[in-house]
C-alpha cells in the first residue's frame, strides 16, 4: 500500500470486536463537548434529506471537525436515516455510515458502520448531561422508548448512579418486555416494566423521553416533574406538553444553532413559539463542561437538557475507533485514489 491513497472501511462486526467500553465512550464525548465549549470545534447543524417515501423516513446529514483529535484534527461527515417503521422489516430504525478525513489535504481515512456510534454516543451525551446536572443521589430512572439508543442511555445512568430502580416503557408491549430482559441480563438494579409513560415518569428523579411518535402526543406532563428531578426529553417529535419549560430552574442545549435547524425535536414547538429563546436559555453544555456557567447548584433545582445530536460526538467516537482498529489492525484497507 506504498501507492495510491487507501483507507479503511469497518463493518458493524468489526467495530463490534474492538470491545469498547461504556466508560470510554462517555469520556470521549465528554472531552469533544468540553471542546465544544472552548470553542476548538467545527460545525454546521444537520440537514434532512427528504425523499418521496410517503413519510416514512427521512436522512439527517451531519458535519463536524474537532482542532484536538490527531496531529491536524479530524473532520467527518455522517449520514443517518430515520425510519421508524422499520421494526417490521427487522431492520433497525436508524441506519448510519460515517467517514473521516484529514482536514489539511481532504485524504479520506476511513469509512465506518456508524450505526453503533449513533446509538452510544447519545447515551453517552444523556450521560454527561447527568454528570452536571442531575442530583448526585438520583435513585429513580424511568426511561420511555426502546429503540437502539435506549440501551445505552440506561446502562450509562445505570454506571453513573448507584440506582434503586429503573423504570421502562414504550408504545409496543413485547419491545418494553424484551428491553427490559435485556437490561436485567447485564445491571443488577431492578428493572420494572410499566404499561405507560405517565406511570414510569410520576417522581421518578431522572426522566429519559425517547419515544418515537408519528404525531405530537403529551406523554411526559408537567406534573409528573418534580423537585429536583433531571429531564432530557429528545424524542423526534414533541411528546411534552409546552408547558414544561415554566418549572424548569435550567434549561441547557447541546448547541443552540443545532437546536433551532430542521422541522424536528423534541421541543420543536417551544423554539418556534419563543418559549425556548436565548433569553430563556441558560447554557449550551458545553459551556458549563468547560467551566464558564454551574451545572446544578442545589438539590431542588429542575433541570432539563435538550440534546439533537451533534456531528462532533460522532467524529470523536469514529476517530477512537479508527485508533483502535488501526492499533489491532481491524477492518479492510480499501484503495480510494
Amino acid at each position: 500500500m506504498t501507492e495510491g491513497i487507501w483507507l479503511r472501511f469497518l463493518s458493524g462486526p468489526e467495530i463490534d470486536s474492538l470491545g469498547l467500553t461504556r466508560t470510554e465512550i462517555v469520556d470521549a464525548v465528554e472531552v469533544a463537548v468540553r471542546e465544544h465549549g472552548l470553542g476548538r470545534t467545527s460545525f454546521e447543524p444537520r440537514v434532512h434529506l427528504m425523499p418521496s417515501n410517503g413519510g416514512i423516513g427521512h436522512f439527517n446529514v451531519l458535519r463536524g471537525h474537532l482542532d484536538g483529535l490527531g496531529a491536524h484534527g479530524i473532520s467527518g461527515v455522517k449520514v443517518v436515516g430515520d425510519f421508524v417503521p422499520n421494526y417490521q422489516v427487522g431492520l433497525p430504525s436508524e441506519l448510519a455510515m460515517a467517514t473521516l478525513f484529514d482536514p489539511t489535504t481532504g485524504v479520506p481515512l476511513a469509512v465506518l458502520d456508524a450505526t453503533f456510534i449513533t446509538a452510544a454516543r447519545t447515551g453517552a451525551m444523556t450521560t454527561v448531561g447527568a454528570r452536571y446536572l442531575a442530583r448526585r443521589d438520583s435513585k429513580i430512572l424511568a426511561h420511555a422508548g426502546a429503540r437502539g439508543t435506549a440501551w445505552w442511555n440506561v446502562t450509562m445512568l445505570d454506571d453513573l448512579f448507584d440506582l434503586d430502580e429503573i423504570r421502562v416503557t414504550s408504545r409496543r408491549a413485547e419491545s418494553r418486555e424484551k428491553f427490559a430482559a435485556e437490561l436485567s441480563a447485564e445491571l443488577s438494579t431492578p428493572v420494572r416494566v410499566v404499561a405507560t409513560a405517565e406511570e414510569a415518569f410520576d417522581g421518578a428523579d431522572v426522566i429519559v423521553e425517547a419515544t418515537r411518535l408519528m404525531e405530537p402526543e403529551p406523554l411526559l406532563r408537567t406534573a409528573a416533574v418534580r423537585p429536583g428531578a433531571f429531564v432530557v426529553p429528545y424524542g423526534t417529535v414533541s411528546a411534552v406538553e409546552l408547558d414544561l419549560l415554566d418549572v424548569m430552574d435550567k434549561v441547557v442545549v447541546d448547541d443552540w444553532r443545532e437546536a433551532q435547524s430542521g422541522k424536528f425535536g423534541s421541543l420543536r414547538r417551544h423554539v418556534d413559539s419563543g418559549r425556548l429563546s436565548p433569553e430563556t436559555l441558560y447554557a449550551e453544555l458545553g459551556q458549563i463542561v468547560a467551566g464558564d456557567k454551574p451545572g446544578r447548584e442545589n438539590d431542588a433545582e429542575r433541570n432539563l437538557f435538550w440534546h439533537r445530536g451533534l456531528s462532533l460526538l460522532d467524529v470523536a467516537i469514529a476517530y477512537l475507533i479508527l485508533q483502535k482498529a488501526e492499533a489491532a489492525d481491524v477492518g479492510t484497507m480499501l484503495r480510494f485514489h
